[in-house]
């Protein structure tokens, strides 16, 4: 089995990716790319069974009502969302709720924050995706998942903040992490490439993407509960590992 995790930026040029194969026991970094573009991601997706991609793959249901309801002056779904409480509805999804209330991390808003622009690349590549594989199911319910490295760091006990950035300090949180999780998973063969993630928490990203997509085909993530279960095929959801690194050699 091969599994690709992918590190979406707005820009090709801090887009990374990486692609595991695993075997009985074992696994080995197989790929590891930065600058990678749409053509690239679409191919590598093509010859993995699984894609664990870091970026929203939807936008809050409450979102396009409210902007169809300004646009056409119809106050009734924008009033809908007035004061703090409703703005959120239209800032965070369901998914984004669910992982900081199991993690208590904060996603950022693809509505409101930087992720707008990675997510708006993100629904390029899964139409074009859609139209050489055919259409994915948002919830991660076919050969594409949602996930958040963080989330995934925090979940198997390991640092998850403060390594992402090129200054001194964040380099070296981004070391020991990558310490932390060749000690969590000795079974992974980085294949030489240690210094070139040590030095990218863009590359660093994908590995762990990667990682979280072979939990996602192990069935080891939180899915939608059936509460959540309707609003993530259109918004998207994030899967959090439910085991720890061992469990992913089983």
């Amino acid at each position: 089995m091969r599994t690709l995790g992918v590190d979406l930026a707005a820009a090709t040029r801090k887009t990374a990716v990486a692609v595991l194969e695993w075997n009985t026991g074992s696994a080995r970094l197989e790929h590891l790319a930065l600058g990678v573009d749409d053509r690239e991601i679409v191919d590598l997706f093509g010859n993995n069974a699984m894609t664990g991609i870091d970026c929203p793959v939807g936008w809050p249901d409450a979102f396009l009502p409210f902007l169809a309801g300004h646009l056409n002056f119809d106050a009734g779904p924008v009033l809908d969302h007035d004061g703090i409480e409703g703005r959120r509805l239209l800032a965070y999804r369901d998914t984004d709720r669910f992982v900081t209330g199991h993690t208590g991390l904060i996603p950022l808003s693809v509505s409101a924050d930087r992720l707008a622009h990675p997510a708006m690349r993100c629904a390029v590549i899964q139409a074009r995706i859609a139209a050489e594989y055919g259409p994915q199911a948002r919830d991660g319910s076919g050969r594409l998942a949602e996930v958040y490295p963080a989330a995934s760091l925090k979940v198997w006990g390991l640092l998850a903040r403060g390594y992402k950035g090129r200054g001194a300090p964040e380099a070296e949180r981004l070391g020991v992490i990558l310490d932390q999780l060749q000690a969590a998973a000795p079974w992974l063969d980085l294949a030489g490439h240690e210094g070139r993630l040590a030095g990218s928490d863009d590359l660093f990203d994908a590995v762990i993407a990667s990682l979280t997509a072979r939990a996602v085909v192990l069935k080891q993530t939180l899915g939608p509960p059936g509460t959540h279960a309707a609003a993530a095929l259109s918004e998207g959801w994030i899967h959090l590992p439910s085991g720890q690194p061992a469990d992913l050699c089983d």
